[in-house]
Formats: structure tokens, C-alpha cells, sequence
């Protein structure tokens, strides 16, 4: 199997369209007001937002984006004024990463954990 999909609630999609457009995904499908469907810009996985009367209260799923050029992205978006809630960042767990939310909350992970990201040093060996 292979992940290929991700859903996410949105208040506002033709906000939430705006903002992932931004962020330099490529807009697949656009039907507003209830449904929209990007592609990431790496790696074919899409990405859609769906129309919901209310954001689920509490956590939500974290999106991921790998990149190698993780703090001249960062200083790349933060130019077009994207604002961080945190920025790079080493973490115990062997990854460099940034964080952002999009218009609804959702929280994007912008990050960089090349060999760590399969194969960390505590891996399960087979």
C-alpha cells in the first residue's frame, strides 16, 4: 500500500484553496464551496479539503512535508508571509523541523529528517 490521500475539515475552503496554493501546492479540483483537491508539490500525494459546519474541537492530524532546504524554505515563506508557530528547530528525535497551521488550524510540519526519517538508530530490526 501507499499513501496517497489526505482529507482534512475545513471551515473556509476557498480560504483553505488560497493558502495551500500559496504554499505551492497545484490545485487539482475546485469545487467551492463544499470541495477541493491540490497536489503536493513533490511526490504526487494530494491533498484535499472538505466543507464541514464546524472544525472537530481538539487535536488534529499533523501534515508533513519533507524538504532538504528546510530553513531556506522557511525564510522563503516567512518572506511571503506566512507566519510560523515555530521555527527550525533539531529535535530529539533526529529531525530538523518548522511549524505552521493552516487557515483552519490544521498543523503543518515542514521538515527534514533524511536518513532518521526509515532508519533511526532505535529502528525495530527484523
Amino acid at each position: 500500500m501507499r499513501l496517497n490521500q489526505i482529507t482534512l475539515p475545513s471551515a473556509d475552503v476557498t480560504r483553505g484553496r488560497d493558502f495551500y496554493v500559496r504554499l505551492g501546492f497545484t490545485l487539482l479540483v475546485d469545487s467551492p464551496p463544499r470541495y477541493m483537491r491540490l497536489e503536493a508539490p513533490e511526490g504526487g500525494t494530494t491533498l484535499s479539503l472538505h466543507l464541514v459546519e464546524a472544525m472537530p474541537a481538539g487535536e488534529s492530524a499533523i501534515i508533513y512535508l519533507e524538504t532538504e532546504t528546510l530553513d531556506a524554505d522557511v525564510a522563503r515563506l516567512k518572506a511571503a508571509g506566512f507566519a510560523f508557530t515555530q521555527d527550525p528547530r533539531d529535535e530529539t528525535w533526529l529531525w530538523r523541523e518548522a511549524r505552521l497551521r493552516d487557515p483552519d488550524g490544521n498543523v503543518i510540519c515542514l521538515y527534514h529528517a533524511g536518513e532518521n526519517r526509515l532508519n533511526p538508530p532505535w529502528r525495530v530490526k527484523p
